[in-house]
């Protein structure tokens, strides 16, 4: 996953002369994106002119983003609706949670972004509110509330905001993004052994969406901001790197809505699995939609007491309402993180107010992280402190 796509104008043979439509006497540019040293999904783009033409380079210079570790040990709130808006999806993201496979931001962006790429890992973004277009070398995916949109990693692309976004007369554009070092995938269970989503499995391909036409853009000295492995570099190119005619195989970015999801629900309570969404390195995301509550008699459908001993949990509340964690002060646009080594459960109240209940209403974004994460400066910025001691409150 994804499947095979063909967009735009490519050869009958891979790798063989293809003449510029509008120089026959030159070629179309090749370039092969591969991913685990050419040893799983590739794309092959036909570009107008040269991508590897640069005619400047610079390093960014910027403070390290400081990383506070969770000492004490504890279950934190982070409102994030708190954060101040402004600025765009790529330079004015919060840094709010990270560890070595996984950094977790959030942007209330009202302006497009420039022209970039992460070439340390796949980003996935999903959309809490508003909307945008995702301009790539692939093409253009419109975005929309509860999109998720999966970045491969090195894919140059802009976020397009509508016009009005940064004057109040379209909605500002909210997004939870996790970068990977490394690649988001779909999680293997989910496929057949050639690849196809299965039977039973939560979403389909007809659920998955991806450009479907060539995005082509004349410009000449074009920047480029670079994320790399030890920094950030801006280039220049030569020109607009947005001149792909054609381009197949099973590499782009694609988009899933999270209204596409079709939950797993049974007699008693399911596991957290059932909700996986993505796989990342050291990390896995789930969705939580409006489903039936369990069925069985005397059935409890709010989770357990539970201690998830390899992971840390972390809960976006993205809308509905949140029967579990009702007097905790979690709303729309929290984020709970629930560290390995913390116990934690439903609300005092919540386990008997659920029982007979018919389902539930809510929308949430979980990330697992087998590693421990640490806390950025925005998190920190709008956590609420009385949280940790929710627990102990008899109503």
């Amino acid at each position: 996953m994804p499947y095979y796509r063909r967009v735009g104008d490519v050869p009958a043979k891979r790798h063989t002369a293809y003449p510029n439509p509008s120089s026959p006497s030159r070629l179309l540019p090749e370039e092969l994106m591969g991913v685990n040293g050419f040893a799983e999904e590739s794309a092959l783009l036909y570009h107008l002119s040269a991508p590897t033409a640069i005619v400047a380079a610079e390093a960014v210079e910027s403070e390290p983003e400081r990383l506070h570790g969770n000492s004490p040990l504890l279950p934190r709130h982070l409102r994030l609706h708190r954060l101040k808006e402004g600025g765009d999806p790529v330079t004015g993201r919060r840094l709010v949670l990270a560890n070595d496979d996984v950094r977790i931001s959030y942007a209330v962006a009202t302006e497009s972004s420039p022209l970039t790429r992460n070439a340390a890992g796949d980003e996935l973004a999903y959309v809490e509110s508003g909307s945008a277009v995702l301009e790539t070398v692939f093409g253009s995916i419109a975005l929309a509330e509860g999109d998720y949109v999966v970045i491969p990693a090195s894919t140059t692309h802009r976020w397009a905001l509508p016009d009005g976004a940064a004057s109040g007369a379209a909605p500002v554009l909210r997004l939870l993004l996790a970068e990977a070092r490394g690649h988001v995938t779909v999680p293997a269970r989910y496929l057949s052994s050639r690849g196809q989503l299965k039977e039973g499995a939560p979403f389909s391909e007809r659920d998955v969406r991806g450009p479907e036409s060539p995005l082509v853009v004349d410009g000449e000295e074009v920047e480029v901001l670079v994320r790399h492995r030890t920094g950030t570099t801006r280039y220049v190119y030569a020109r607009h790197p947005f001149d792909v005619v054609g381009w197949d195989g099973c590499l782009y970015p694609w988009a899933l809505s999270i209204h596409d999801f079709e939950p797993i629900v049974g007699r008693v309570h399911q596991p957290p699995p059932v909700h996986q969404t993505f796989a990342g390195p050291g990390f896995v995301v789930c969705s939580f939609v409006p489903r039936p509550f369990d069925f069985g008699t005397n059935a409890i459908p709010v989770p357990y007491n539970h201690s998830n001993v390899d992971s840390d949990e972390v809960l976006f509340y993205c809308a509905g309402d949140f029967m579990s964690r009702a007097g905790s002060g979690i709303e729309e646009g929290s984020m709970s993180l629930h560290p390995s080594g913390f116990i934690h459960g439903p609300q005092p109240g919540s386990v008997e107010r659920a029982i007979g209940q018919p389902g539930t209403d809510e929308l949430a974004v979980m990330i697992d992280t087998f590693k421990p994460l640490a806390l950025g400066q925005a998190a920190l910025d709008v956590e609420d402190e009385a949280y940790a001691w929710s627990w102990a409150r008899t109503t």
